[in-house]
């Protein structure tokens, strides 16, 4: 039985057998459907520029701030130590104390030390007396010369003798020599014994408040044992442990807002970054100063005492910034969809911390750059964009 069909207005088939049929029919779409394809293709080539919104990158004022836990130290803080051998008398101040610079704290019994310098000074009378003596004899001595010298030419003139006086001469000069050097050194040691009765009274090296006692009236104390720890809490600063990847707005001489207890605010500057890593903690010492007369806290703080460092995220006051919906992740990196001569330019970049509803631009991007905010997702490299230009 012959079928005829006419399946497209210029394409005529002729009565054909069932079978025959069926095999031209699969032959023609097999032609037909690349053509489809390829025309489909060109065509998406072809369609118009995809309407998208836009953003400019730009300087955008930098204001916020990350809190960083920080606490008061004493730029003043110690152990005062005994700079000489003896047991204790009396010790003179008690934990809590504030004492002035000079003040006594503690005394050692100085017995000893009256009787050695009593014994080193009568030493240095004695080897002044002796340089004396030698002083006198040089003088004799350079007078029986002289006088030799003066009957060189007469006949009672000897050679003989005059050598020897004048040999003599030398070894009293000597003597004269070794009487000073002995007068140094005793008066050195009595200097030195002067030195230890001065010390016997230890004292405060700064203005301060006694933390801690470390003896008591009849201990024996060494060289370099403790007698008190002290702290100057009328010279303080803040030490703050910051993030090494955070540091990006510790600059310094660059003033801070610092919390205090109850609400209280201060403002101090960056003073230093101390340039020792935390290897365990990844974090950075950066010392704060701040007049503490000038705010009334002359008794409102102490050493170790917390508080909260408002420090800046950026090092400028305005930095380049994009807007965070320009930003796509695509593995593990951050890309923005640049527009150049209207066509899309993905383009890897590198990225700071938030600033409002922007990122701060470390590298990738420059001033001025337009960015793709809506329809950024499905664009490709190269797409023609079409968009409204941005204000600002």
């Amino acid at each position: 039985m012959l079928i005829k069909m006419n399946l497209y207005p210029n394409i005529h088939i002729r009565s054909l057998s069932r079978p025959l049929w069926g095999l031209k029919t699969a032959v023609f779409w097999f032609f037909l459907l690349p053509a489809i394809t390829l025309s489909h293709y060109a065509l998406g080539a072809e369609r118009p520029p995809t309407k998208v919104v836009v953003d400019i990158v730009r300087q955008t004022a930098v204001s916020q701030t990350f809190p960083v836990i920080g606490r008061f130290v004493a730029r003043q803080s110690g152990v005062v130590a005994s700079l000489v051998d003896g047991p204790v008398k009396e010790v003179l101040v008690d934990i809590g104390d504030r004492i002035e610079k000079g003040q006594v704290v503690a005394r050692l019994v100085n017995d000893r030390i009256l009787a050695n310098r009593d014994l080193l000074a009568a030493e240095l009378r004695e080897k002044s007396a002796a340089l004396n003596t030698a002083k006198a004899q040089l003088k004799l001595t350079m007078g029986e010369m002289t006088r030799l010298d003066g009957l060189r030419k007469s006949a009672a003139f000897s050679q003989a003798r005059y050598s020897d006086k004048l040999n003599e001469v030398a070894k009293v000069r000597s003597e004269v020599m070794e009487a000073e050097s002995s007068v140094v050194r005793a008066r050195a040691n009595l200097k030195l014994a002067s030195i230890d009765l001065k010390n016997a009274e230890i004292r405060a090296p700064y203005d301060a408040v006694v933390v801690r006692r470390h003896t008591v009236a009849g201990a024996h104390l060494a060289v370099g044992n403790s007698v008190v720890t002290l702290v100057n809490d009328r010279d303080m600063e803040i030490e703050a442990e910051v993030p090494s990847n955070r540091l990006a707005g510790a600059v310094p001489g660059r003033s801070v807002e610092v919390m205090l207890d109850a609400g209280k605010k201060i403002s101090a500057r960056l003073r230093a970054i101390v340039p020792s890593e935390n290897s365990l903690t990844r974090t950075r010492p950066v010392r704060f100063s701040f007049d503490r007369s000038s705010l009334g806290l002359l008794d409102a703080i102490a050493a170790n005492q917390s508080v909260t460092v408002k420090l800046p995220i950026a090092r400028a006051d305005r930095v380049l910034t994009v807007h965070k919906d320009a930003v796509t992740a695509k593995g593990n990196g951050k890309f923005v969809v640049v527009i150049t001569d209207n066509k899309a330019r993905p383009t890897k970049v590198s990225l700071g911390d938030a600033v409002g509803d922007r990122f701060a631009v470390a590298t990738g991007l420059k001033q001025g750059d337009i960015v793709v905010v809506r329809g950024n997702e499905t664009l490709r490299s190269g797409q023609r964009v079409t968009f409204e230009k941005p204000s600002g």
